[in-house]
């Protein structure tokens, strides 16, 4: 599978995403994120369903409102609910909700504690597989080649009120439906994006430890 083959090459570079303590050395709301998580204890209490916080934090490229995505791998579908609800059916804002996505069923569950908001989401796709993990690690390979600047261009289009993958679609330029197409990119090897950035004029000096 192209997708996990760049995954073990990136492996080495990336942070491990299926931890979280590449927070603590991360910016002040990185570091706070980490804290709540912590305190929480949420990686622990969705331990059976591989949970991996994917999305705007991990990338440093969140801004007010922002969402503490975390993915889940779920095949039990009732007892990942009756968990959910166990552990964070009393917080404010909690809801759960299913729905049913090209014949796959998909549960969200929404809260905030501390400050944070919080978004589950599952289904039964491991979660390296699922979209939202392939998104981020093509954003994050977008963003070491890109340069500092362009953390700066996502953010300023997400503080215009777009989500993240259409904020990334268009600082790339790319036609059609973002996610299909970040998706696309997700399987390119490092010397395609990186022709096809410095095409475009968006390449920068590859970031390192930020």
């Amino acid at each position: 599978m192209v997708f996990q083959i760049q995954f073990e090459e990136w492996n080495e570079e990336m942070p491990d995403f299926q931890e979280i303590a590449y927070l603590r050395e991360g910016n002040e709301r990185q570091k706070r994120a980490y804290c709540v998580m912590i305190e929480l204890g949420i990686l622990e209490a969705l331990a059976p369903y591989y949970p991996v916080l994917a999305g705007t934090f991990p990338l440093d490229i969140d801004v007010p409102g922002s969402d503490l995505d975390i993915i889940c791998e779920v095949y039990d579908s009732v007892a990942f609910e009756r968990d959910v609800v166990q552990h964070y059916g009393k917080n404010p804002d909690f809801t759960c909700k299913r729905k049913m996505v090209s014949n796959v069923l998909q549960i969200v569950v929404n809260f905030s504690y501390k400050g944070f908001l919080f978004e589950l989401f599952g289904q039964p796709v491991p979660v390296i597989e699922q979209n939202a993990y392939k998104h981020m690690v093509i954003e994050y390979r977008i963003l070491q080649f890109a340069g500092p600047k362009a953390k700066q261009e996502i953010r300023k289009r997400k503080q215009q009120g777009r989500k993240t993958e259409p904020a990334f679609a268009d600082w790339l330029g790319l036609d059609g439906d973002p996610y299909a197409a970040l998706l696309e990119m997700a399987e390119w090897e490092d010397e395609r994006l990186n022709n096809f950035l410095a095409k475009e004029g968006l390449h920068g000096e590859q970031q390192s430890n930020e």
